[in-house]
């Protein structure tokens, strides 16, 4: 019985962080929204985003884009996507 109020603490404890981790990146986009600094666009199947007018993150799913372009602008992601990598490089 201990194991299961274990499981049941650490999936409350993990949908807490998620929820403040989702809060966190809204807030950074609303923020940039509003100071007009991000921009982004679909093109295909690929969704494509920019801060400061410089390409920071490319991915099929728009919520991965906008995470995987936080952590780019803030230099907390492991990597760059290989586009924005790319771009980076042409610039």
């Amino acid at each position: 019985m201990s194991n299961l109020n274990d499981m049941g603490h650490a999936r409350a404890a993990a949908a807490l962080a998620a929820n403040a981790e989702d809060a966190s990146i809204w807030r950074w986009f609303a923020l940039l929204l509003e100071e007009r600094r991000i921009r982004w666009c679909c093109s295909g199947e690929r969704w494509l985003v920019s801060v400061d007018n410089r390409h920071v993150a490319t991915d099929s799913s728009f919520d991965k884009a906008i995470r995987i372009a936080r952590g780019n602008v803030e230099g907390t992601a492991p990597a760059l996507s290989h586009r924005a990598a790319r771009s980076r490089r042409a610039a």
